[in-house]
């Protein structure tokens, strides 16, 4: 029977639609006046190293898009009987950071590079100093300073540049604006102002005015906005570019675009301060928002903020899940030789539950999911490495422990400085991604590896691409609640979680483990220096 509660609301345009560029996903979610979802639909693409270069092609971008549109606009006239031509309001979420300079014509300048890039080493450490403001290899700004270094021929042509949402958003709207979550991925933001940081901008500016490029910073950096507030309306070309069917009408106003922290943040209700969230897909991250400032700089730590502007302190690693979903593709592929027609959840729960039988330390044993490389242990290259020594307990469950250890080591070598050289506190620590979906396991070692409570449940809903369909819908909210109060009182109001406190001795063999680890970072850099 269809629901035509939903249907009407969907005739009338009372819904929003969100939109997120994943690492490996194109998601689109319609959420309706309840904010909860009424149809999906997705796209599968993947990155390639080109040149040595981590990149996707505009083609993919534009092809994806329009397949992942398709797939929700299908969903929509089957489970609803009616077209979708309109909705109340979109956004657009994508990675954050990365490179896309473009010249005064609009044409694309080089090859999208992606945040997974580590070839910006140079300028990351340059601009960290000239700031005195940590600036990782993956922010925009670091990819424009080491193309000025490189003496590369575009940068004199260079009109504006942006990144991955904000390219998404100004080809559907004509308008160059991130919103201040994103923007602070591409350079830093005066928390005060809640604009780029007008100083940086004038050092910037200072430091490359012998090269004579014919420009300046401001002038190529795109607008910021908060959250809330609007960021332009869907043109006629845009609305064609998004469906080439040409059923989806112009008009359609559209929030600030923001990155996937961003809308992680949100989708997890974790904006207000003291609150943080733990994302795993194909890299890590863990963003807690700050009370007050950071007492010095430091390179583990990225400094960003929440779509509200409130500062957030970022431990990001390149690597995540990516390495231990190889692994279980290799026993979902043994397990299919042997005459199983188990299903690729089936295996994976079964290989997630052994971990929680193995030595609290992994018996020994040790990981490195590093398929990239990771800056928070000064790796430009990655080597995924499985070691082990003559007296380790070589059994699949502290295989599996080992596994997924290895996803949170290099986390926690950051948190170590954020919760105890910086003191900074957590109310509140929300898991989500891929690795949580076997219940209670990767919860639990997580909350070992942080020794922190770790809670998950259905909040987070269909993930970043909901949580920019909410910022969508917040932003065409007639309320004066911030941000952190809409979420609470109007979302996520009787939201239940689950949440599992850290193990005592889960906790030890986590800690040994963390020393082996760091302690082996030798072989990860000599497997680089030789293979």
């Amino acid at each position: 029977m269809i629901d035509t509660a939903a249907a009407d609301a969907i005739t009338r345009g009372t819904t929003a639609l969100g939109i997120e560029f994943g690492s490996t996903r194109i998601k689109a979610v319609l959420i309706g006046p309840d904010h909860q979802p009424l149809a999906t639909g997705g796209h599968d693409w993947e990155n390639q190293f080109v040149d040595r270069i981590w990149t996707y092609s505009v083609d993919d971008i534009w092809a994806g898009l329009q397949a992942a549109y398709a797939a929700l606009a299908h969903q929509v006239q089957q489970r609803y009987g009616v077209a979708l031509t309109t909705v109340g309001a979109l956004g657009i979420s994508g990675m954050m950071h990365g490179y896309l300079p473009f010249d005064a014509d609009g044409e694309l300048l080089t090859p999208f590079r992606t945040w997974r890039n580590t070839i910006t080493g140079e300028a990351s450490a340059q601009l960290s100093e000239l700031f005195d403001h940590n600036i990782p290899q993956r922010w925009s700004i670091a990819h424009l300073y080491q193309a000025i270094l490189n003496g590369e021929d575009h940068v004199p042509d260079i009109a504006f540049f942006t990144t991955l949402a904000g390219y998404v958003h100004y080809k559907l709207t004509g308008e160059k604006i991130l919103g201040v979550g994103e923007a602070s991925g591409m350079f830093p933001i005066d928390v005060a102002t809640g604009g780029f940081n007008a100083g940086m901008i004038a050092q910037f500016d200072e430091r490359v005015a012998e090269r004579d490029l014919g420009w300046k910073l401001a002038d190529l950096l795109p607008g910021v906005l908060p959250a809330g507030r609007n960021a332009g309306h869907l043109s006629a070309a845009g609305a064609a570019l998004l469906d080439p069917s040409g059923a989806l009408q112009p008009g359609v106003p559209l929030c600030p675009p923001e990155g996937d922290a961003g809308t992680g943040m949100v989708a997890t209700n974790s904006v207000a301060r003291r609150t943080g969230n733990v994302s795993a897909g194909t890299s890590i991250f863990t963003m807690v928002v700050l009370e007050r400032e950071l007492s010095r700089r430091h390179g583990e730590l990225d400094l960003v903020t929440t779509p509200a502007g409130d500062l957030v302190a970022m431990v990001h690693c390149n690597n995540g899940a990516s390495e231990l979903n190889s692994w279980a593709g290799l026993f979902i592929d043994f397990a299919g030789r042997l005459g199983s027609d188990a299903g690729v959840d089936e295996v994976f729960a079964a290989l997630f539950g052994s971990a929680l039988e193995a030595e609290p330390d992994a018996g020994g044993l040790l990981a490195y999911n590093y398929l990239s490389g990771e800056h928070l242990t000064g790796l430009e290259e990655g080597r995924p490495l499985f070691v082990r020594t003559p007296d380790s307990r070589f059994t699949l469950a502290n295989f599996l422990r080992a596994q997924l250890f290895a996803a949170f080591a290099t986390m926690r070598i950051g948190m170590n400085i954020l919760l105890t050289d910086e003191g900074a506190e957590l109310d509140s620590l929300f898991a989500h991604g891929g690795l949580f979906k076997t219940k209670g396991v990767a919860q639990s070692l997580l909350a070992a590896a942080l020794d922190t409570p770790v809670s998950v449940g259905d909040i987070a809903g269909e993930g970043g691409a909901w949580g920019i369909a909410l910022l969508a819908t917040y932003a065409g909210a007639d309320t004066d609640l911030g941000l952190a109060d809409y979420l609470n009182q109007q979302v996520f109001a009787g939201a239940e979680l689950e949440t599992l406190a850290p193990i005592a001795a889960d906790v030890a063999g986590f800690n040994g483990y963390l020393a082996r680890f760091e302690a082996g970072l030798a072989i990860e850099r000599s497997a680089v220096a030789n293979s």
